[in-house]
Parts: C-alpha cells; sequence; structure tokens
C-alpha cells in the first residue's frame, strides 16, 4: 500500500464506512471489564517493543523521505525514531494499562426532597477523531488513551509518518485483538487523501470529537471547518519569568534546559522575561548563546550581550520550535504578567522565584493551562503529570484543559433512581 492509496468509494463515504465499524466497535469496547481493557493494552505495549524492528526500518524511510522534502530540523526531531523513544511508547502504552479506569466512576451523588437519588456517573465520550502531524508516538499514546477510556479512535496521520503510523499501529492492533477488542476500535484512516480529514470534520453524528494535533494551520483548519465538536490544542507559547528574587544557579539551569532540552515540543520556552532587577541576567543570555540558541531581544536585552539580534514585533507571538528563543527585559512582576497576558498562547508559563507571594500572585492570575513555579517548562507533558500518555494539552477553557488523558475522554451521564415518584 502506498502512502497515496487510492480509493474507490469517495471520503464522504469512506468516513461514513469506518466512523460506522468503529461505533459499533466502542459498544463492544464499552461492556469491556477494566481487566480486560489493561490486559490488551498490555499485549499492544508487548508487540510494540516485538515490532520494534520493523517499525524502526518504516521510521527510517519516512526520515529519509522528509530530508529530501527538506523538513525542518525540529520536524524531523518529532518524527524520528530510535530504540530509546520506541521503549518509550512501548513504555507509555503499559502505563496506560495500570492506570485506574476512569468509566464507571461516581463524581458525585446528591437525594431529592421527593426521595429520588441521582448520581453522575463518568461515561465514555464515543468515538473520537484524532487528526495529528509528524509525531508517531500519538498512533500509540492515542489508541491507548482512547481504549483505555472506553472510547474507540479513528487516526489520522501525516503523510510525513504515514510508513511508522501504519507500523505501530499494525503492531497494536494484533496484540488489542488477541486479547478481545475488536479491530475497529482503533482505525487507521487507509488514505492520506486530504478530503479524508474534511470529511471527518464534517461528520456530525459518526464522530464524537475531534482532537487536532499539529501546526497553526492544521488547528486553525480544523476549528474553522469542523461540525464536530473540537478539543484543541494551540501553539505553545510559552514563557519563563525571572524574577528579581530568583536564585542564578536555579534561574540558569531551567531556562537552559526550558529552550534546549527538546526545542520541538509545545512546552519548549519560546520567550524568556528578565526582571531589571534578576542579578544574574548577563549569565544566563551568555549560556544560551554559547550553547548555540539564536536570541532576539528588546534594546535592554540587547544590551545584554551584543550577539543578541533585535526582535521583530512577530517574535513574541511566535512558536519557533527551534533554538530560538525571543527575550524581553521587564520592570518587574506587573510587566511581566501584563506581557504573558498580551502574548501567550495560555498553554504553559512559568516564573522562576524565591519570593511565595510572588509565586501566588504568578500562579493565581496568569491564566494558562499549565502555571508553573521553579520548574522548566519542559515537564508540560502528561507522563510527566503522572497520566500515562497525553492525547494532547488543550489550551481552551471547556471540557479539559491541560494534558488530556484518561478522565478528559470521558462525559458523564445523570443516573436517577426513583421509587415510584411521579411529576406534579
Amino acid at each position: 500500500m502506498t502512502a497515496r492509496t487510492k480509493i474507490e468509494e469517495s471520503p464522504e463515504a469512506l468516513v461514513e464506512r469506518i466512523a460506522l465499524a468503529g461505533r459499533a466497535a466502542q459498544r463492544v469496547l464499552a461492556l469491556m471489564s477494566d481487566a480486560q481493557k489493561a490486559e490488551a493494552l498490555r499485549a499492544a505495549a508487548e508487540a510494540l517493543r516485538q515490532d520494534e524492528p520493523a517499525i524502526l526500518a518504516a521510521n527510517a524511510r519516512d526520515v529519509a523521505t522528509a530530508e529530501a522534502n527538506g523538513l525542518s530540523a525540529a520536524m524531523l526531531d518529532r518524527l524520528r525514531l530510535d530504540p530509546a523513544r520506541m521503549a518509550g511508547i512501548a513504555d507509555a502504552v503499559a502505563q496506560v494499562a495500570a492506570l485506574p479506569d476512569p468509566v464507571g466512576q461516581v463524581i458525585d451523588t446528591a437525594e431529592r426532597p421527593n426521595g429520588l437519588r441521582l448520581s453522575r456517573v463518568r461515561v465514555p465520550i464515543g468515538l473520537i477523531g484524532i487528526i495529528y502531524e509528524s509525531r508517531p508516538n500519538v498512533t500509540a499514546d492515542a489508541a491507548a488513551l482512547c481504549l483505555r477510556s472506553g472510547n474507540a479512535v479513528l487516526l489520522r496521520g501525516g503523510s510525513e509518518a504515514v510508513h511508522s503510523n501504519r507500523a505501530i499501529h499494525a503492531a497494536m492492533v494484533r496484540g488489542l485483538v488477541a486479547h478481545g477488542v475488536p479491530a475497529e476500535a482503533a482505525q487507521l484512516v487507509p488514505t492520506q487523501d486530504r478530503a479524508v480529514v474534511g470529511a471527518m470534520l464534517t461528520a456530525a453524528g459518526l464522530i464524537d470529537m475531534i482532537v487536532p494535533r499539529g501546526g497553526k494551520s492544521l488547528v486553525a483548519r480544523v476549528q474553522a471547518d469542523a461540525r464536530v465538536p473540537v478539543l484543541a490544542h494551540l501553539d505553545g507559547i510559552c514563557h519563563t519569568y525571572l524574577h528579581s528574587a530568583a536564585d542564578p544557579a536555579m534561574a540558569r539551569a531551567i531556562v537552559r534546559n526550558a529552550k534546549l532540552r527538546r526545542t520541538g515540543v509545545c512546552g519548549a520556552m519560546e520567550t524568556l522575561l528578565i526582571d531589571t532587577n534578576f542579578p544574574a541576567a548577563t549569565a544566563v543570555v551568555g549560556d544560551l548563546l554559547d550553547a548555540g540558541c539564536e536570541l532576539r531581544g528588546d534594546a535592554r536585552a540587547r544590551a545584554l550581550d551584543p550577539r543578541v539580534l533585535p526582535a521583530s514585533a512577530n517574535d513574541w507571538d511566535c512558536e519557533y520550535l527551534d533554538a530560538i528563543l525571543s527575550v524581553a527585559v521587564v520592570d518587574g512582576l506587573d510587566a511581566a504578567l501584563d506581557h504573558i497576558a498580551r502574548h501567550s498562547s495560555h498553554h504553559t508559563d512559568a516564573i522562576v522565584t524565591g519570593d511565595a507571594e510572588v509565586a501566588d500572585r504568578f500562579l493565581n492570575e496568569v491564566d494558562s493551562a499549565i502555571v508553573m513555579v521553579n520548574a522548566s517548562s519542559q515537564f508540560a507533558d502528561g507522563g510527566e503529570f503522572g497520566l500515562g500518555a497525553e492525547i494532547g494539552i488543550a489550551t481552551g477553557r471547556l471540557h479539559a484543559r491541560g494534558p488530556v488523558a484518561l478522565e478528559g475522554l470521558t462525559t458523564y451521564k445523570w443516573l436517577v433512581r426513583g421509587t415510584g415518584q411521579v411529576r406534579p
């Protein structure tokens, strides 16, 4: 099968067919016990380990094609797999299997004066469509999280990772089916035809939620065209503010890690704010420059080191996903909060400070999905939060926010138990 497999049916007919199969499989999945779902996912994790050579070979094909097509270094980093990353993918699936099943969890209960007993109970959302780019690990993470929470999933990965996605999906399904999960509960869309994405976005009544994971253009298209509810992951324009009371050694370590550990992840710092009274500003800036990071700064940041380039107005709203960082010097906490309010994408923002009152103000006043004190923004990750894996980091304000894992993939229903009551 090639990356552009020709299909005889229309995109709309294809999506309807696989969505109906997914919905039927979800009904079977909903009847499976916690133990059955966990065992199936453990088998899927083991299948990923067994198929590592084939998956890495498929990934090498994708990387070679991407390099020939001039894919950026950051995108290549997201795409590339190696034995350590494969171990991480399999381990993440096994970790999801070990997490408590949220389905059936009682959120709260109440009894009305007329004797009706009410409870709210977590249930699966249904059939979830995942549209994603570059990252082949999403194939495994998304399938594991959806299945563990009782949802079926339609996976539509990007063409740059097509062979990797197919190899990972095949391994996952082999393990799942061996333990009673219908193959249709985790389907990979069998074509890279872009029209299928449009068909998924308008499949209201067939697909219950769409989760986009990718660049700004993908997310913008999904939000503009979708007739299905969307759980959006927008840009990761993440800030770190070095307050005047920050410990210099701590600040230097956090800043370097937040930017350079992996530049292509959504939790990478993209803007550094330095308090005008922070005592080690020159050292922090020098560390980054010496490590090969390009800095673009305002006038006061450029005065710290002649290697800092002038920032344009667009730099403060840019997710570089590369070894590039915008830097501004600010006059205290209020100025930092104002800058973040104007330019943050509400993903992850952090402060480094030894002042507890300042830290509390930052935590309370920054309106982002994740707000950190004295820690690298690269911890913005479902696995690091103890969630096993994540579908994405939701930056909106409805349904779920921050790393979306099992609980974020459920909704609830009301259960009402009566003893013959009728309404007057």
